[in-house]
């Protein structure tokens, strides 16, 4: 299974929609805290869900329980300390049981989003390699 990642930062609509189309998505898993914000532009909750599925013809899932809480966010901005922060997300995500929650959520062609530009400093990526690791035969593409 390939599990990708996108950021919306820095993409046009334009730009954003086709990548996850020319990438045949079948499915985005939306791993923002807030995704109501007026920042976020095209990626807000409800109208991102429409234009996956009407443009796209991609099921939208936002799943909360994925997002860092505020708190662990505040202190990475506060001290950009990347190895801890690494090492609070996913004592959280183990916290929550994550592996048992999703086992049977994803498509073969699922991408996670979030805000940033690229995939470095973000949870996504994060997630990801944490799935691939526990999970068998699956392989991480960053769009």
């Amino acid at each position: 299974m390939e599990i990708y990642t996108i950021g919306f930062t820095k993409k046009s609509a334009e730009e954003f929609f086709e990548i996850l189309k020319r990438n045949k998505i079948e499915q985005v898993i939306d791993v923002r805290l807030n995704n109501t914000s007026q920042l976020a532009g095209f990626t807000k909750r409800d109208d991102l869900e429409y234009f996956l599925r009407e443009l796209c013809g991609i099921e939208y899932r936002h799943l909360k329980f994925l997002a860092p809480p505020k708190e662990i966010r505040d202190q990475y901005n506060k001290s950009k300390d990347w190895d801890s922060y690494k090492r609070e997300y996913i004592k959280l995500i183990e916290r929550r049981h994550i592996l048992k929650r999703l086992e049977k959520s994803f498509k073969e062609r699922t991408c996670l989003l979030c805000s940033e530009a690229t995939p470095d400093r973000c949870h996504r990526r994060l997630l990801a390699e944490y799935l691939k690791e526990h999970w068998d035969d699956v392989e991480v593409v960053h769009l």
